[in-house]
């Protein structure tokens, strides 16, 4: 079976990749909020005491800006042996590589017991904690999308992208629920760990449904036909890295550009709107979290909406709607929260999540379609993760730094805004993806379908534009 001749994959066995991708994707983007979470509400004062509350927020999110320094790594080494090995074995390896390095950080004992060596090994499991990140997202959005078909290609690999609001949805929660249950004193002194140490029981379970699915069908026969062609030929294919650098750079500056509004916006919504609810707009710490909940849930049921509705107008427009809507959403976003109501912080998180949810829908199906089968994962790898470290990695660290120095919002939205522009003129250059057949994407350049825009038949190319078309 492939994506474009044989069996058509059932319903049933389609719900079955979804969830063991859906699974994976939420434990590990639990791990990841957890972190994020608690970097802004705790780790100042556990991790980095002796400074300044505002500095001290500065340094824990530094931390966290760490694991994002990893992710192109993880992208790199993941991506390589993925094209290689097949999707699924490398998504088994990341799972247990963050359920492992997050259940460590809830046995980590703090500045006041080791002093200096605890940060140290707050950052080194944060740096474990990106790299499995950074091969678990290409993995898990192709596993999906290269078991599906064209036709509702978008609407299926979204439901892996509801893995960060269902993991921020149960981190969240799960912090919220403690706070609300312990004090202050309780929750700083241990209850801190609690659901770091519940990633153990959550990984069980991830590897458990993921273990039960095949591997990609396309990459199978794509992995076949390569090793004919190296027998006939007795020759040795390139390094997925290299061959994305040669025939997908372009696709690469495209998704690098597509993923800068989207990324920078979410962690500003969700991680730094922390801090500025409590210290800026002093709101407390259960009525921002509870927020951020909520706005969480709905962040979860429009995600699969937007990737329907990408089947049929387009990856293309529905990115744009979602990026143009920030930009124009978060100078009131802030003003909205400066009213110090729970109701006008829900309003403000849970728009812009939506219109976030409109970016990172189609992103699964936007940018599998753009890369051959033998590159696949380090072409989408690469340009997703490399971008985080430029985008999400310091997005909080600059938010927090832009507030302290000016003591107003306007400098955080202009930042926004400035990525919003940089995202809406690589999504605008870019080639329309939708209705291509996976296993026809290579990079010998077809005049046909795929330029003008008609469903299942084009191949992609590198040398005809951004997209590869």
């Amino acid at each position: 079976m492939t994506a474009s001749t044989g069996t058509p994959p059932t319903t049933a066995s389609l719900r079955r990749i979804v969830a063991a991708s859906l699974i994976g994707t939420t434990v590990e983007w639990y791990d990841f909020f957890l972190y994020g979470t608690a970097a802004a509400l705790v780790f100042n004062k556990l991790f980095f005491p002796d400074s300044d509350p505002m500095v001290g927020t500065l340094l824990s999110f530094l931390t966290y800006a760490v694991g994002f320094a990893a992710r192109p790594v993880g992208a790199l080494v993941f991506g390589h042996f993925g094209d290689r090995l097949g999707r699924k074995k490398l998504l088994v390896l990341s799972l247990l590589l963050m359920g492992g390095a997050t259940f460590c950080i809830g046995l980590l004992p703090t500045h006041a017991t080791v002093g200096a060596a605890a940060p140290v090994l707050l950052t080194t499991l944060r740096l474990v904690q990106g790299f499995a990140l950074g091969g678990e997202w290409g993995g898990a959005v192709l596993l999906v999308s290269e078991h599906g078909d064209a036709r509702r290609r978008g609407f299926w690999a979204s439901w892996p992208q509801t893995g960060a609001p269902a993991g921020q949805l149960l981190a969240t929660g799960v912090l919220s629920a403690l706070t609300a249950l312990l004090s202050d004193a309780q929750f700083t002194a241990w209850g801190w760990r609690i659901p770091f140490l519940l990633s153990g029981v959550l990984v069980v379970v991830g590897l458990w449904i993921r273990l039960s699915v095949d591997e990609s069908p396309v990459f199978k026969a794509a992995l076949a036909k390569a090793e004919e062609r190296n027998a006939a030929t007795d020759t040795v294919e390139r390094l997925p890295l290299l061959a994305v650098l040669r025939d997908h750079w372009r696709d690469v500056l495209v998704a690098m550009g597509a993923r800068m509004a989207e990324n920078i916006s979410y962690y500003v919504i969700t991680a730094f709107v922390l801090v500025y609810a409590t210290e800026h707009a002093a709101l407390g710490k259960q009525t921002a979290l509870n927020a951020v909940l909520i706005a969480s849930a709905v962040h979860f049921a429009v995600i699969p909406a937007w990737g329907a509705l990408s089947d049929r107008i387009g990856r293309k427009p529905v990115y744009l709607i979602g990026a143009a809507g920030i930009g124009l959403w978060i100078f009131p976003f802030f003003a909205i929260i400066d009213t110090k109501s729970f109701g006008a912080l829900v309003l403000a998180v849970t728009v812009g999540l939506v219109f976030h949810g409109a970016m990172y829908a189609p992103q699964a199906a936007f940018f599998s379609e753009m890369f051959a089968t033998r590159m696949r994962y380090s072409g989408a790898s690469i340009g997703a993760q490399f971008a985080s470290v430029a985008a999400g990695a310091p997005a909080p660290l600059i938010a927090t730094a832009l507030l302290a120095g000016y003591g107003s919002s306007v400098p955080v939205s202009l930042y926004v805004l400035g990525a919003v522009v940089i995202t809406l003129v690589a999504v605008s250059l870019a080639k329309e993806t939708r209705g291509r057949d996976l296993a026809e994407v290579t990079t010998t350049a077809v005049a046909g379908a795929a330029r003008a825009g008609a469903p299942g038949r084009g191949r992609a190319s590198a040398s005809q534009g951004p997209a590869g078309g």
